[in-house]
């Protein structure tokens, strides 16, 4: 037995020494390859939109995303594939939503009901608009100045590659309609947090604060929010409002597969994306693509040979779009496991491609070097901020969890996102397939280092 031992010892020695001495560049060129050959990171969004098209939490199609799941990792050889179970007390859904302008005459307005929107009186009602162009001046408006009427924020999105422009108006969504009840609006309607000049409107889960009740609250497309807009420059104006919504528990699924390292770690680089999607679209950039693009990378690795020295875990997390849900049941069914999560990788921007990597700072310097190598031959550029965290990475990266940030191409992202258009034909397969190359790539390197990578460990990684 000692001898065995000793052999298996020398070997797991060998394949270290190996991966290690392997040209960075070389390995990325390599799954670039591989992913331009065999497509497959399109080929499952293409999958996962056409047999299950919208999944929202609690939805059927939620249900038929977690069998898909389920069988599509078991299909590609996954190994140790399993659902852990994320319960969601209230499960938010829209039944049908109207907006009209009216004035001389009634025109018809693109809305969607924002998650979390409790319903209008039935039958809907009618209201005076008031605009504000920015969330600050509706924070200026004083007590009482909305009773019985309709607030609406004008805050247009800028487009930026890095999604910034996002960041800077999805606090509109979140704080709206507490800041408008609080002045007695009867409902809130808003320009969607988007950056595209189509019709449709944009859906995203809204906020309350505990001190007043929820109200209604939809958003406009841009169009529409354009229309609106300059009626209210022509004098007064009223909305008609009929939002149709619901709540109901559900329980929902992570769905969880690995690639087994070769058992001389017990350490774990995770991929992530999330499973579910806003009900209007199918789900193609958010998150079909990151899906497609994290499953597809591990399949490369396991593909490319010898095993890795770390398994390499993808978790397709259920519930990000209604608050996280599955990424915070993630973290505490895992909270003994996480000092094994040694590294953490998250696609949840399109399909890419990807431009910039930044390795979290406390990764060995060794490893940060390999993947700004790596990476640069996919034209990558290297990163000097911290890494960057997805929302699904949060809580474990609250935890400890050290991420390497890849950063998605999202100049066009939110032209789509959250919406009708939100389909197959948006996704580029050449995008994807660098993203999908991009992502095996750092975690290949992620999972073969040859220091331990531990917290607490000895070696470079203290």
């Amino acid at each position: 037995m000692r001898i065995l031992v000793t052999a298996a010892c020398a070997a797991s020695l060998f394949a270290s020494a190996a991966f290690a001495a392997e040209d960075p560049a070389a390995v990325a060129r390599d799954f670039q390859a591989r992913a331009s050959n065999g497509g497959l990171a399109f080929e499952i969004v293409r999958s996962l939109t056409t047999e299950v098209g919208g999944r929202l939490l609690g939805s059927p199609g939620d249900g038929v995303a977690v069998e898909w799941g389920e069988r599509k990792l078991k299909e590609l050889g996954f190994a140790n594939i399993r659902r852990e179970e994320v319960r969601v007390p209230n499960a938010w859904r829209r039944i049908s939503e109207r907006a009209e302008l009216v004035g001389v005459t009634r025109q018809n307005l693109r809305i969607a009901a924002l998650g979390d929107s409790p319903s209008t009186p039935e039958k809907g009602f009618e209201a005076e608009v008031v605009r504000f162009p920015s969330l600050a001046a509706l924070e200026a408006a004083a007590p009482g100045s909305l009773t019985g009427k309709i607030a609406f924020i004008d805050t247009h999105t800028r487009r930026a590659r890095d999604g910034a422009g996002y960041g800077e108006a999805v606090v509109v969504r979140s704080r709206g309609a507490p800041l408008a009840a609080a002045r007695g609006a009867v409902a809130v309607v808003i320009r969607s947090i988007g950056t595209d000049s189509h019709r449709f409107p944009h859906a995203g889960l809204a906020s309350w604060g505990q001190d007043h009740p929820p109200i209604p609250i939809g958003a406009l497309g841009n169009p529409d929010a354009d229309q609106l807009a300059r009626a209210l420059e022509r004098g007064p104006a009223k909305l008609f409002l009929d939002l149709r919504t619901a709540v109901a528990p559900a329980t929902s699924y992570n769905v969880v597969g690995e690639i087994p390292g070769d058992g001389s770690s017990d350490e774990i680089v995770l991929l992530g994306a999330h499973l579910d999607s806003w009900d209007l679209g199918t789900g193609a950039i958010d998150d079909a693509a990151g899906i497609g693009i994290t499953v597809s990378a591990a399949k490369a690795i396991a593909e490319r040979g010898a095993k890795p020295k770390r398994t390499i875990r993808v978790v397709m997390f259920a519930g990000e779009e209604i608050g996280i849900k599955g990424a915070l049941a993630y973290a505490e069914a895992h909270k003994a496991e996480l000092p094994k999560h040694v590294a953490a990788m998250e696609a949840d921007f399109g399909a890419g491609p990807v431009y910039r990597v930044t390795p979290d700072p406390s990764l060995p310097a060794a490893l940060q070097t390999s993947l700004r190598s790596a990476l640069a031959a996919l034209k990558v550029e290297a990163g000097s901020a911290k890494a960057e965290v997805g929302p699904d990475l949060g809580p474990i990266h609250a935890g400890g969890v050290p991420t390497i940030g890849l950063a998605l191409d999202g100049t066009d992202y939110f032209d789509v996102h959250h919406t009708e258009d939100d389909t197959l034909d948006k996704v580029d397969a050449v995008a994807i397939a660098q993203s999908s190359a991009a992502y095996a790539t750092a975690a290949w390197l992620a999972a073969t280092h040859p220091e331990p990578l531990k917290r607490g460990t000895s070696g470079e990684s203290n």
